[in-house]
């Protein structure tokens, strides 16, 4: 049997034995069955009454009651009193985030760096054949549209903000602890650092959680909740307040993670207006109008659903990052961005291992202060955000075997996010080093949010430029916006994956709130320190999803070979049951007819010839016998 068909022996092949070693599974659950799977082309009311059978529990209004509530008030709870104390609130969330640097931070590093462990062996060994939906299902999205979705709801708005001004901090005025001092050798550090940023390391996080959702979902037909990844090691647990935990959990963190990227993302919007010439200046309150304006965008986006809404924005925004890309790559230094790129991609690779785990166990209290503000931080910004990407991109993915899904989300957005940042940030460096050198204020130090329209505005047609980018980044709000509502409210609704409009127009206001919150309690640091602090606990959930995963896929392929096993052995008893006398009687008659005789009574003695012989004569003549009768029959 060739290797296509054994992939095509039906997974609904009985389960294994108990005296099977791979059946040692006794936390998981037994496969979900046919009336209760849950498929998004049935109707809103058949999926939730197979969601009831599974035994989530949904009220009137398709809300998870003991999810929805505790979730919605903690949050309402947060922002009122952020709004309410701000600097008390910002106190709070800096010396949170400070305990957890100075005492965590060494798990953080350790754990992205297993992460990107567990996703290349679960790709590049047998597990990576097995296809998340039915087996020979083709994929939903093509390869375009899928990375496009993909990118724009996994750190767009990062992209933009960062992607002049974060490899001229590392490279000017806030250089990691412990980095040499020569210029050349520090804009290298500064773009290898970068990559580690935003490379395979963040999208690592987002594969473990969305290979395990997407598994679950496609492939065992459990509804679209993060309980449901722990189902191999919680058992039937995950149906009752561990689950509801896990679910409030996810939607607290994804919910900060939101608001920290949508509070970027107006500053820049802001700066890049003044940049253009729209506006004087800006304060907060110019802030707060802006969050409120664009989150009422992002609620008419959200109302219109994934297809309609998410889709084509994400192709807009994925086209005018090409567009803007490209333009300045070819308007800028060109020469210079690809040197940089080839020669800072070989220093990222030369120093991989000691880049993703420097804990700055050798830089003191100077380099716990550079990794809160970075590296740490960013870690807990991935991770508070991996629950809304990781269901995003996992419905996204039906039908794609896990070797593919591991390999888009990897390779695919870090190849990208290597173009983009040697070319915003190589042009940002060149300029520095080599031209105007006007990007570091000797006062303020880099402006992050100008410096990508500081670029932006010397290059020929520098104005048009400008103005993509402020609609790259409004257009990445409302995505991110759109995207992050949309998972919140199925995690709120039990994983129904159409769930009431009231409810996500509900959270994409909430998000604008929790956002406006954090800015009047501090801008940027007090976004920095939520988005840490309450990647916190869903890191656990992260690492013990990895363990689910494993066993998960085990069993599947366990399951796999036992049924190839079984219909090869049936395929063979068949055919010997049809034709094993014309197809071997002959043979084995014969081989066995002209055995040697080597019996102890068979050797000859002087007292004992004769009768060796009789014995012999008698064998012969009854096997000869034997035949006879046999051929008669037949």
């Amino acid at each position: 049997m060739s290797d296509t068909e054994d992939r095509n022996v039906e997974q609904s092949t009985p389960g294994l034995t108990e005296d099977d070693p791979a059946a040692d599974v006794t936390n998981l659950a037994e496969d979900v069955p046919p009336s209760q799977r849950v498929e998004e082309t049935q109707s809103d009311d058949e999926i939730t009454e197979r969601i009831k059978r599974q035994g989530v529990n949904i009220t009137r209004g398709t809300i998870a009651p003991t999810v929805f509530w505790p979730s919605l008030i903690l949050i309402v709870l947060v922002a009122g009193l952020t709004i309410l104390a701000p600097d008390t609130a910002g106190t709070v969330l800096n010396a949170t985030q400070g305990w957890i640097v100075e005492n965590l931070g060494w798990f953080y590093m350790l754990l992205v760096g297993a992460f990107i462990v567990f996703t290349l062996v679960v790709s590049l060994t047998r597990y990576g054949t097995i296809t998340l939906g039915r087996e020979g299902e083709e994929p939903e999205f093509g390869l375009f549209s899928w990375f496009a979705m993909l990118f724009a709801a996994g750190m767009g708005i990062g992209l933009v903000f960062y992607g002049v001004g974060e490899p001229l901090i590392f490279a000017t005025e806030d250089p990691k602890p412990g980095w040499p001092t020569e210029q050349s050798d520090l804009g290298l550090m500064a773009m290898a650092q970068t990559f580690v940023h935003w490379g395979l390391h963040p999208w690592a996080i987002y594969a473990v959680i969305g290979l395990a959702l997407a598994y679950v979902i496609h492939r065992r037909g459990r509804p679209v909740s993060i309980r449901w990844a722990l189902e191999p090691l919680l058992g039937q647990r995950v149906k009752g307040w561990m689950g509801d935990v896990i679910d409030i959990v996810a939607i607290f963190g994804t919910i900060f993670g939101i608001a920290t990227s949508l509070g970027l993302g107006v500053q820049q919007i802001a700066t890049g207006l003044q940049a253009i010439g729209i506006i004087d200046d800006f304060d907060n309150v110019f802030l707060v109008i802006l969050i409120i304006v664009i989150s009422l965008v992002a609620m008419v986006s959200v109302v219109s659903g994934l297809a309609v809404g998410i889709r084509w924005l994400s192709n807009i925004n994925l086209s005018l990052a090409g567009i803007l890309l490209i333009s300045v790559m070819l308007l800028g230094p060109t020469l210079f961005i690809f040197q940089n790129m080839v020669e800072s991609l070989g220093v990222y690779l030369a120093n991989f291992l000691n880049l993703t785990l420097d804990v700055g166990a050798y830089t003191g209290e100077e380099g716990l202060a550079w990794s809160s503000s970075w590296t740490i931080f960013y870690w807990g910004w991935w991770m508070s955000w991996a629950p809304f990407v990781g269901i995003f991109i996992a419905r996204i993915s039906r039908g794609r075997t896990v070797r593919q899904f591991i390999t888009g989300v990897l390779l695919v957005p870090t190849i990208v996010s290597v173009f983009w940042f040697s070319t915003m940030g190589g042009t940002g460096l060149y300029r520095q080093f080599f031209g105007a050198q006007d990007l570091v204020d000797p006062e303020d130090g880099v402006i992050v949010e100008a410096a990508l329209f500081n670029v932006l505005g010397d290059l020929p047609l520098g104005q048009i430029f400008s103005g993509i980018a402020i609609i790259l980044v409004a257009i990445f709000f409302i995505t991110s916006s759109d995207s992050g509502s949309l998972v919140i409210d199925m995690l709120a609704s039990g994983g129904h994956p159409n769930p009431p409009v009231w409810s996500r127009v509900l959270f994409a206001a909430l998000e604008g709130v929790l956002a406006i919150a954090l800015l009047l309690a501090g801008g940027l640091e007090a976004l920095q320190a939520a988005a840490l602090t309450t990647a916190l606990p869903f890191s656990l959930v992260l690492l013990f999803m990895c363990f689910a995963t494993l066993r998960s896929l085990r069993l599947d392929l366990a399951r796999y070979d036992q049924a190839v096993a079984r219909e090869r052995y049936e395929r063979v008893s068949h055919q010997l049951a049809e034709d094993f006398d014309e197809t071997f009687g002959e043979q084995v008659d014969s081989r066995v007819d002209e055995r040697i005789d080597y019996r102890l009574a068979r050797t000859r003695g002087v007292f004992n010839r004769q009768a060796v012989k009789d014995d012999v004569r008698r064998d012969v003549r009854g096997r000869r016998g034997t035949r006879r009768d046999g051929d008669e029959k037949r």
